[in-house]
């Protein structure tokens, strides 16, 4: 009868992955919540060492973390804020850049190297609205180009360019205007009032919901921080005597993989964001503060988190100069590589290695089911799929 041993886990784990993909929508702040735990338990731990009882001790915790994390928000958010409007106002200026100047040089290389087409004749681009543009001409003279919204009119001491006014003779009236738009605005309310109403509703249910959601989660991670003798008791009950070593030695082999995958890569992911930042303000990279916080939180999600997180860095040096651009790629790679040789082997341990073939297997079904959250809750529940498979083939071993 050795098979039904394997033939429960089976089924077991089975019946636990379909009951979480099937409570997906309201499994997550008991996951959250448990990552939470286990991440600040430590530092609980040693507050108790210090003969605090555990419900103070985990109260001190929980102001020291938050109120750090709202300090550093509070310190760093209007420099953010300040380069983010300044990228969102040159993104135009980027954009024309990429499309007048890089794309026709590429294309232009690959016809050359003979792996294009030709590149189209050059064509002089229409006027902006509003704009004049002077083109140079072969005699040296310029040409105007006068855009729409501009009249041009014949005086006799030469030619007046003037915007073209819609009301010819009338003052402009700042009453009149202020009276027009709020009296559209009414009416679009009141044509649309089903609409705003629940656009209005929406709203409020979500940020409802996310204050809901966030408060819970934190109880929750407190009650399992205040509890956790009682709730590893509870499942350790479960076993029979004679398997509780087992138990035991399966416990302490999944607490070594998930070590080294989520407080590590907290760790590696302060890490990458203080040496992103370290090395795009050296190069003068335009909007660092902001290149640098996206480094540090897309490293959350392995591989692809990496690759994602380079893209607007090098793309934003590439607007600066080919230098730059270089200097910024050999830089990320070169973070890549130490958090790769260095930093994984020391701060994630040999037992939280997981093969790059699972983890981008485990990012796709995580993301597929679970979206985001998925995504980042992807490796840990692989490192604990493998530390139960590798304790009991190491079982089977020794049996």
């Amino acid at each position: 009868m050795r098979w039904r041993r394997p033939v429960f886990l089976a089924v077991s784990a089975g019946t636990a992955a379909a009951i979480a993909i099937a409570a997906r929508e309201v499994i997550l702040p008991f996951v959250l919540a448990a990552v939470i735990a286990y991440v600040l338990t430590p530092l609980v731990a040693w507050v108790e060492r210090h003969h605090i009882p555990r419900v103070v001790a985990v109260l001190v915790v929980y102001v020291a973390v938050l109120g750090s994390i709202a300090g550093f928000a509070h310190a760093v958010a209007p420099r953010i804020t300040l380069e983010l409007t300044n990228l969102r106002a040159e993104l135009p200026v980027v954009a024309r850049d990429v499309r007048d100047r890089w794309v026709p040089a590429m294309a232009e290389r690959l016809h050359t190297v003979g792996l294009g087409p030709p590149p189209p004749a050059e064509q002089v681009p229409p006027t902006p609205t509003g704009a004049l543009v002077a083109r140079p001409q072969p005699d040296g003279s310029f040409a105007v180009d006068v855009g729409t919204g501009i009249a041009v009119n014949e005086t006799k001491h030469g030619w007046v360019l003037e915007p073209v006014r819609e009301r010819r003779g009338e003052p402009f009236d700042l009453n009149r205007a202020i009276a027009e738009a709020v009296g559209k605005t009414f009416s679009y309310a009141e044509q649309n009032s089903l609409e705003v109403a629940r656009a209005v509703r929406d709203l409020i249910a979500e940020i409802s919901r996310v204050v809901f959601a966030f408060f819970i989660t934190l109880m929750l991670a407190a009650y399992m921080m205040l509890t956790r003798e009682r709730i590893i008791g509870f499942f350790r009950s479960l076993v029979r005597d004679r398997g509780r070593p087992s138990f035991d030695a399966l416990t302490h082999r999944i607490d070594d993989g998930l070590s080294g995958v989520v407080r590590g890569q907290l760790v590696i992911c302060g890490i990458n964001g203080v040496l992103s930042a370290v090395g795009f303000a050296m190069v003068g990279l335009k909007y660092w503060p902001v290149m640098a916080l996206i480094a540090a939180v897309f490293s959350l999600v392995p591989i692809f988190g990496s690759i994602a997180s380079s893209v607007p860095a090098v793309a934003v040096g590439l607007t600066q100069s080919l230098g730059t651009a270089t200097f910024v790629l050999a830089w990320i790679v070169g973070i890549h590589q130490l958090e790769a040789n260095l930093l994984n082997p020391k701060i994630m341990g040999d037992a939280a290695k997981i093969h790059p073939v699972l983890v981008i297997f485990s990012l796709l079904v995580g993301e597929h089911f679970f979206h985001l959250p998925g995504a980042l809750l992807a490796v840990p529940t692989m490192s604990i799929a493998q530390s139960v498979f590798l304790h009991f083939r190491a079982v089977t071993e020794a049996e």
